[in-house]
């Protein structure tokens, strides 16, 4: 049973009654020996005269020596001693909830926030609960401390699963991200690789083009100017009619085309090179276009045509 302030405060009231009984018997006792007075023997003094016995008639001394014993004195008895008074019984202490002889608890039950919607007063108006049932209440709490700590233990193991289970996670998305930044530098380095080459081409094409239009006068089995300024302005109007140009994409925005065509006009590849002012959708969409408007203008250019052709392109609406 808990101990509340009312049985504190009552074993307190009961402690200084009981003190200032005993005081009040201490006190009573004291007065009562003080007040008790000596009895004094009431009427005259007595007096004495000493007389020489050999001094006395015959007659005298007959008569004193035939005087019978005095009596002995009566002894009084003792006064009656005083009854000590005998401290009124205390009351025994109630017994504790500690006393119990009861296992530790292994663990304190976790604070549960509620207010108590009991009465603390009826509590206290309740009869005591017999040892029978304070066992029954201590086993039962045992049972209920017991239950909460297995439901902690597997709530901890949960957690514990799911953070390594989290942890592993990351790990493979750290994994990941690692293949893929590795993935993308092979992939930009492949790129570099192919643009050194196609602009190494470009210049061998650009430097033989050169040489064999010098090599050659016009009108005598060179190129003809014209008809190759012509043959230019055919190829752009045809990739213009197949492309769609994006905003990212100014009017008037240069780019290097390099295409390689078979006779009649085939496309094999269209590709852009430097210089070129597009960004990447921009060079995706006119590389998609010079594929889209193939069969490119042949008839009429042959004299002109090559297979690596290198078209400076101008972005234009249609």
């Amino acid at each position: 049973m808990r101990e509340t302030r009312a049985d504190t405060t009552l074993a307190v009231v009961l402690a200084i009654g009981l003190h200032l009984l005993l005081l009040v018997l201490l006190l009573l006792g004291v007065f009562w020996q003080r007040n008790n007075p000596q009895v004094q023997a009431m009427g005259s003094p007595i007096s004495a005269e000493l007389v020489d016995a050999n001094a006395l008639s015959q007659a005298m001394q007959r008569t004193l020596s035939e005087r019978p014993e005095p009596a002995p004195p009566e002894v009084e008895p003792p006064p009656p001693a005083e009854e000590e008074t005998a401290p009124p019984p205390q009351p025994l202490p109630t017994p504790l909830v500690e006393d119990a002889p009861t296992p530790p608890q292994p663990e304190a039950q976790e604070f549960i926030p509620e207010p108590d919607a009991v009465d603390q007063d009826e509590v206290t108006d309740q009869p005591t609960p017999t040892p029978t049932d304070e066992t029954q209440v201590q086993e039962a709490k045992q049972r209920q401390d017991q239950i909460d700590l297995t439901e902690r233990k597997r709530q901890e193991e949960a957690e514990r699963k799911r953070r390594l289970a989290e942890q592993a996670e990351a790990e493979r998305q750290a994994k990941l991200a690692e293949i893929r930044r590795q993935r993308e530098a092979l992939q930009r380095e492949a790129r570099l690789a192919e643009q050194k080459l196609k602009q190494i081409a470009d210049a061998q094409a650009r430097t033989a083009s050169d040489t064999a239009a010098a090599a050659a006068p016009a009108g005598q089995g060179g190129q003809d100017t014209d008809l190759l300024a012509r043959y230019q302005a055919a190829l752009t109007q045809a990739i213009l009619a197949k492309w769609t140009r994006p905003e990212t994409v100014p009017l008037g925005a240069r780019c290097r085309l390099v295409i390689r065509q078979l006779p009649g006009g085939e496309v094999m590849s269209a590709e852009v090179s430097s210089p070129c002012a597009y960004d990447e959708q921009g060079r995706r969409s006119i590389e998609a276009a010079v594929l889209k408007a193939q069969p490119l203008p042949f008839a009429g250019f042959e004299p002109v045509f090559q297979r690596t052709l290198i078209l400076n392109f101008e972005a234009r609406d249609r």
